[in-house]
């Protein structure tokens, strides 16, 4: 991670390519912010959201992060993206909690990447992927608040003219208990602008065991817009003269334009021209969304696939399967010398396991609107990292940072799809280049969302036991092939060709993805093989289907040594204390080991990711192909947690992505395109198909570790190995209706 000087003199000196590398690979660093400046920061209300209008009340602000109005009205201010997550809310709680301020007033605002650069990254970076949302957050804010409340004590202490140390502060209110005055935040906000900012390094910080506002399972700040409809997502959005787009890319990835026939359109109703965006992408302005659409239909293309035409999924299955026989491009962790004693062990057991590609299949489809001048360009985003967007918009239109300006719309999903891939702004701000002065947004069909995708990448595993003659394991070699998404991404970003982050989960001896078993002898290898298909960041990403390696060859190993899933890795978990402790507490709630009914049987999981422990127990039945999922339990320990509430939302959310993805068809490629075009042939899951989720809460109050993605990954494992149990027979092939299998 690049330290805050380093960052610093990184974005005050770098190109436009450079900056873009830097905030979407590195994450760039943070800086507590406490100058009094104007307030700039864009209005995001608690009801209709203007994502035109910049707020200049006139108002003095605190510090960088709080605004405190004459009416005791708290704006609190964040750069995360917010997709349902959550994450605004409990940054709240958290800034709410060490300013000591009254919560009913509380409302958020989020300053542009523009304005956060200008003032040298006073918020810090704005990505919000990897459930980074908070833990990544939570000391510089936490630190921004309790310095403004630091302020406005002061303040208040000299106009009484008292010692600081003699007030207290509940609510907002401030009280000076010897002589009974009393005055309320706002009165006192004006004053407290002009304090000296104490030594953020200098502020101790609430014990979390303490927390009155923070911890608590509030009610989400941005509920009340969603519910009576008047918020405005990016496909929303309608501007003075906007002018809509909508878009083309070659079917094949990789493929060019030959040719195009523009005449053919041009006198059709609303039509405003024809864009070749790049080599291999055509839009269609128009006046509405409908008319660009029909007339791209109507537009005679003619392209060159290239070579990618000639691959289809049972090509790229055989490559990524054969490459399981060959060396590993590069090995990861090799202790002891695991091989030879797999091969000397009284027994060996291997299995082969594979996962698909899969669609983000985002709520709002892709989409971006930009104003485009010689002087300015404008653009309004739905977008997981601003400052990301903002680099990319500034190297398409070719404008100096300071020259361009991103105003970050609230997301329908994100799902990684809208953090490190930025094509969507690039595209649009080519588009608009064409129209100069006219705002124009950019629209994706669904189609062409879902068949243009940067898709979870597909992967393969051999993994090979050693076992003892009493059923323990003596030596694990696990093997992973597939694409690289810093491959298709950031080559820059790879060492040496490598990318260890394809092995998210069973890389590390210890981080925010240890494995949790402590094997005699252990080999992890990966050999990267990179397709024409793109491939990106999918919710949970690769700890997803290297769960499902593990946990499901775990169960394997288990019922060849005749032992209690839980037991047999119990055993081996005795040096990993907190993996243990989600297990056995999963396990517990679940009443592991009690007598089900008839017909239902068990299944266990757990892992790591993102900072965070966790561990499900899957209930289900088969009946004849279906399957029947009666209950699944979680248990999660993300260290601190913010808000319960908003973290059980994030548990029953993962395993509805997780059981779409092992049940539901998978992205499949025919002649170099994607078969599967919209909902009818990639379905979600159905509502009905949701099982009762129960969560345990298991706080250690000891790190902070995310919540968005750590559980999505045990529910894959823990529902498979339960199905397996019903039906005597190892499931390794995904998803599951290769098997014959159907969700209920």
């Amino acid at each position: 991670m690049t330290n805050i000087k380093e960052t610093q003199q990184v974005l005050e000196n770098s190109s436009r390519r450079r900056f873009i590398v830097d905030t979407a690979v590195v994450g760039g660093g943070l800086m507590i912010g406490l100058a009094t400046i104007p307030n700039l920061a864009m209005a995001q209300s608690k009801g209709a959201y203007n994502p035109n209008a910049i707020m200049n009340t006139g108002d003095p602000e605190v510090n960088a992060w709080v605004n405190i109005k004459p009416d005791e009205t708290v704006v609190i201010r964040f750069v995360r993206s917010e997709m349902g997550q959550g994450t605004r809310t409990g940054l709240a709680q958290l800034v709410a909690e060490e300013l000591e301020c009254d919560w009913k007033k509380v409302i958020t605002e989020s300053p542009t990447p523009g304005q956060s650069v200008a003032r040298k990254r006073v918020w810090g970076e704005m990505g919000t992927f990897g459930s980074r949302g908070i833990r990544t957050s939570e000391d510089y804010v936490r630190r921004g608040a309790a310095a403004a409340r630091i302020m406005l004590l002061q303040a208040a202490a000299d106009s009484w003219n008292v010692p600081a140390s003699e007030l207290t502060v509940n609510q907002g209110l401030i009280t000076h208990a010897k002589s009974g005055k009393k005055m309320t935040y706002g009165k006192i906000a004006e004053a407290a602008s002009k304090v000296t900012p104490p030594d953020p390094k200098s502020i101790t910080l609430k014990d979390p065991r303490t927390w009155k506002v923070a911890g608590k399972p509030l009610a989400r700040l941005d509920t009340a817009n969603k519910v009576n409809g008047t918020k405005v997502y990016g496909v929303d959005l309608q501007l003075p003269g906007m002018l809509v787009a909508a878009i083309k890319a070659c079917p094949v990835f990789g493929g060019k334009i030959v040719s195009y026939d523009e005449s053919k359109i041009k006198n059709l109703r609303g039509v405003k021209g024809v864009v070749k965006v790049n080599d291999g992408t055509l839009a269609v302005v128009a006046d509405t969304f409908w008319r660009a659409k029909m007339a791209l239909e109507a537009l005679p293309i003619v392209w060159d696939e290239g070579k990618g035409a000639n691959v289809s999924s049972k090509d790229i299955d055989k490559i990524m399967l054969d490459s399981l026989e060959e060396n590993g491009d590069f090995t990861i962790r090799n202790e002891g010398d695991a091989l030879a004693t797999i091969q000397k062990s009284t027994r060996q057991l291997q299995a082969t396991y594979y996962t698909p590609y899969q669609a983000h299949a985002n709520m709002e489809p892709m989409n971006a609107t930009v104003k485009y001048t010689a002087d300015k360009v404008e653009a309004w985003i739905p977008t997981q990292t601003g400052e990301g967007s903002y680099a990319a918009l500034a190297e398409a239109v070719g404008l100096p940072l300071e020259k361009c300006e991103v105003y970050k719309l609230d997301a329908g999903t994100g799902l990684g799809r809208r953090a490190a891939a930025q094509d969507f702004v690039r595209l649009s701000a080519v588009i608009a280049k064409s129209f100069p002065g006219v705002p124009v947004k950019t629209m994706w069909t669904r189609e062409e969302d879902m068949t243009h995708d940067f898709y979870h990448p597909m992967a393969v595993a051999k993994m090979t036991a050693g076992m003892d003659a009493n059923g323990n394991i003596t030596g694990m070699h696990i093997k992973v092939a597939g694409p690289s998404i810093r491959a298709t991404l950031f080559p820059m970003a790879l060492k040496d060709n490598k990318d260890v982050f394809q092995m998210q989960g069973l890389d590390a001896a210890a981080g925010e993805s240890q494995l949790g078993y402590g094997f005699p002898s252990l080999l992890t290898e990966y050999v990267m093989k990179n397709t024409h298909v793109p491939v990106g960041h999918w919710r949970g990403v690769n700890t997803n289907q290297n769960a499902i390696f593990m946990e499901c060859f775990m169960d394997e190993c288990a019922k060849a040594a005749n032992k209690d899933p839980l037991a047999f890795r119990q055993a081996m978990m005795k040096n990993h204390p907190k993996h243990l402790g989600v297990l056995n507490a999963a396990a517990k709630k679940a009443n592991w080991g009690s007598p089900l009914p008839a017909g239902v049987h068990r299944g266990i999981a757990q892992f790591m990711g993102y900072g965070s422990y966790s561990a499900c127990v899957a209930e289900v039945s088969v009946k004849g192909n279906t399957v029947h999922i009666k209950r699944l339990i979680f248990a999660l320990n993300c260290g601190h947690v913010v808000n319960p509430y908003l973290v059980r939302e994030q548990i029953e959310g993962s395993v509805v992505m997780a059981l779409g993805s092992i049940f539901n068809p998978e992205i499949t490629i025919e002649n170099g395109q994607v078969k599967q075009k919209n909902f009818d042939s990639y379905p979600p899951l159905r509502l009905a198909a949701v099982p009762k989720v129960e969560s345990v809460l298991v706080p250690s109050y000891d790190f902070w570790g995310g919540v968005g993605e750590p559980t999505i990954c045990v529910v894959g494992p823990a529902v498979i190995n339960a199905i397996s149990s019903a039906l005597g027979k190892p499931l390794r092939n995904f998803p599951l209706h290769k098997e014959g299998l159907n969700l209920a």
